[in-house]
């Protein structure tokens, strides 16, 4: 088992923290603005490099078990981080949500889900270690889910742009129809309301609620070890908003993507199965070893990513509005 000291947890959250701040302060000392190519570029080379440090700064201290395990969960969130930005875009173009304040909405999303992550993480780190047929409910909901995925033709546009949640609040609040810049709340011939700006963070902050529950078991079936599991799903989420910006139009590309997801969440939840029969001495069953795992989730990725823009190498990107 991973031994991680509590200063080195509360270093790893502080320093996350102080990353999330420097980029809301550098966004604020912008002012509202739309990312450029090149700014989310940057942006999003600058994350990637900070999780692969880590990363590597893990397999060094850790060693390489807990190295391979680390890059395989992170690169499972990161695939499902990508795959969540598909709803994103629905629910931004629902609300009609002005590009330039756009970023404003993702970084709450962001840090809504940190926080949801972090609360499911312990729930689930404290279930596995009493109960051990938990892996066999995590195990079968990652299948589930992924023949969801798999059966699944397109991302059900209908069903996210009816947010039963933020149209309740809608009916309950009152409400305006235009946007006050970015604020949640403004005044309207002398009363308060709150504008649609507070709505599409209820919207997006409901859904981060339903990613965490596809996201937080599939991790668990990769490493076992909290830590681990905490700081792929922290480095897989931040510089989504930049990755939002940078795949600009491109995202309806990736149409194999929810498929090669299906294939890595399965794998995973077989995977879970046999690990949990391992635990009730099933000695029949085989131990798929994290070297396997990972070759697995990277050779789907590439295989996913290649087959879907070479079917889409003609379709011109439509800007997300």
């Amino acid at each position: 088992m991973l031994d991680v000291p509590l200063y080195a947890w509360v270093a790893t959250i502080g320093g996350l923290l102080c990353i999330l701040a420097f980029d809301q302060w550098v966004a604020h000392r912008k002012g509202e603005h739309e990312f450029s190519v090149g700014e989310a570029t940057r942006w999003v080379l600058f994350y990637v490099g900070l999780a692969v440090a880590f990363g590597v700064g893990l397999w060094v201290v850790g060693g390489s078990q807990y190295g391979a395990e680390y890059f395989a969960g992170y690169l499972t969130e990161y695939s499902l981080s990508v795959d969540n930005l598909f709803v994103f875009v629905i629910i931004m173009s629902s609300f009609a949500v002005p590009r330039a304040f756009q970023h404003k909405v993702l970084l709450f999303g962001i840090a809504l889900a940190l926080v949801l992550r972090g609360i499911f993480i312990a729930v689930g780190a404290a279930a596995i270690n009493e109960f051990v047929w938990v892996f066999f409910l995590f195990g079968a909901f990652l299948v589930y889910t992924a023949w969801k995925l798999a059966v699944a033709k397109e991302h059900d546009e209908a069903e996210q742009r009816d947010n039963k949640l933020a149209n309740l609040m809608a009916r309950i609040l009152p409400t305006t129809d235009e946007y006050d810049g970015a604020k949640v709340i403004t005044k309207v011939n002398g009363k308060r309301v709150v504008t649609p700006m507070l709505l599409v963070m209820i919207a997006i902050g409901s859904t981060d609620l339903l990613f965490a529950l596809d996201s937080i078991p599939a991790i668990f079936g990769l490493t076992k070890e909290p830590y681990i599991v905490f700081t792929a799903n922290a480095f897989a989420l931040m510089g989504l908003r930049q990755l939002y910006f940078l795949l600009d139009g491109l995202l309806d590309r990736l149409v194999y993507l929810s498929k090669g997801l299906a294939v890595i969440l399965g794998f995973i939840g077989v995977k879970l199965f046999f690990h949990a029969l391992h635990e009730y001495d099933v000695h029949w069953a085989p131990d798929i070893g994290i070297g396997l795992s990972l070759g697995v989730i990277i050779g789907t990725l590439v295989v996913t990513t290649v087959l879907s823009l070479r079917a889409t190498r003609n379709r011109q990107p439509a800007p997300v509005e």
